[in-house]
C-alpha cells in the first residue's frame, strides 16, 4: 500500500538575528562598490565600471543562494540586501544620465517611485503597521534593472556592440520601471486596505465608542 502525500507546507525559512555571515558580508560588498562604480562611469572609465557592476551582480546572485542553502538568512541581510540592489540601480541610473545615456525622465521614474513607496510607509506607520512584504512583481522589477544597466555599461566598454547591447538594455529599463510602478500600485492599494479602519492596536472600547458616535450624531 503506498503511503499517503502530505499536505503540509514546507517550513518557513529561519531569520536569525546574526550580523557576521557571508551573505551579509556580500551585500555589504556590494554598497561599499556603489561609489566606486558611480566614480568609474563618471570618469568614463568604462571598462573597470563594467567589471565592478558584474562583480556586484555575482554577489548579489551569491548570497541569496548562501543564505538559503546554509541557513543564514538574517534580519540584518533583509535590510542590506535591498538597500544595496537599490543604490547600485540609483547610482548606474543617474552616472548614466549624466553621460546621456539614458534620459533624466528615467531617473524620475525610477527614484519617483521609491519615494512614493515611503511616502506609503510613513502612512503604515502612522497606522501601526510595518513595511508591507515584497511583492513578485517587485521583485522582478529590480531584477530587470539590476541587469539592465550592466547591459548598457557593456555598451560603453565596448562600442563595437553597442548596436546589438542597447536595444537589449532599453528593453530591460523599460520593463522594469513599467513593472516597478505596477508594483506601487498593488502597494499602494494594499496602503489603503490596511488603513481603511482603526490603527492597528486601538483598544477596541475606542473603536466600539467611535461608531456609537458616528450613529448617535
Amino acid at each position: 500500500m503506498s503511503e499517503p502525500l502530505s499536505t503540509s507546507r514546507p517550513a518557513a525559512p529561519v531569520v536569525s538575528d546574526r550580523v557576521l555571515t557571508v551573505p551579509n558580508a556580500l551585500s555589504a560588498l556590494r554598497i561599499l562598490l556603489v561609489p566606486v562604480f558611480l566614480v568609474l562611469v563618471l570618469l568614463e572609465l568604462d571598462l573597470a565600471a563594467l567589471i565592478v557592476i558584474i562583480i556586484s551582480s555575482l554577489s548579489d546572485f551569491l548570497d541569496g543562494i548562501i543564505a538559503r542553502r546554509f541557513s543564514q538568512i538574517t534580519k540584518l541581510g533583509q535590510l542590506l540586501d535591498p538597500a544595496a540592489d537599490r543604490l547600485f540601480i540609483f547610482a548606474a541610473v543617474i552616472a548614466l544620465a549624466v553621460r546621456e545615456v539614458v534620459p533624466w525622465w528615467v531617473v524620475g521614474v525610477i527614484v519617483g517611485r521609491d519615494v512614493f513607496l515611503a511616502v506609503l510607509g510613513l502612512v503604515l506607520a502612522q497606522h501601526g503597521y510595518g513595511p508591507l512584504p515584497v511583492h513578485h512583481l517587485g521583485k522582478l522589477a529590480t531584477f530587470a534593472l539590476f541587469y539592465a544597466l550592466p547591459i548598457l555599461v557593456l555598451g560603453l566598454a565596448f562600442p563595437a556592440v553597442q548596436a546589438v547591447s542597447d536595444p537589449i538594455g532599453w528593453a530591460f529599463t523599460l520593463w522594469g520601471a513599467l513593472l516597478y510602478w505596477w508594483a506601487g500600485i498593488l502597494y499602494l492599494r494594499e496602503t489603503l486596505e490596511l488603513t481603511a479602519g482603526p490603527p492597528r492596536g486601538a483598544p477596541a472600547s475606542d473603536t466600539l465608542g467611535d461608531r456609537r458616535r458616528s450613529t448617535d450624531g
